[in-house]
């Protein structure tokens, strides 16, 4: 070898949108399932369709703002 490795380009993360089903190279993390008997998963929506979506909610219940500070709920 020349001392230069040949390195394959980095792929981009891509996902579907949950909503409209269309791939995005954006995604917005808008819910977080946790699994009780094994792993959970996360669901994405693209930009345009993520505002459709409630605001995410932590395990305890507290929900979260779009700068994703908690909220509180029991004023």
């Amino acid at each position: 070898m020349t001392g230069q490795e040949h390195r394959t380009p980095r792929r981009l993360p891509v996902r579907m949108c949950a909503r409209c089903e269309g791939v995005t190279e954006n995604p917005v993390l808008v819910h977080e399932h946790h699994g009780a008997t094994g792993p959970g998963f996360n669901v994405y929506a693209c930009g345009e369709c993520a505002v459709h979506y409630p605001p995410p909610t932590d395990a305890f219940g507290a929900g979260r703002d779009a700068t994703g500070e908690a909220t509180d709920r029991h004023r």
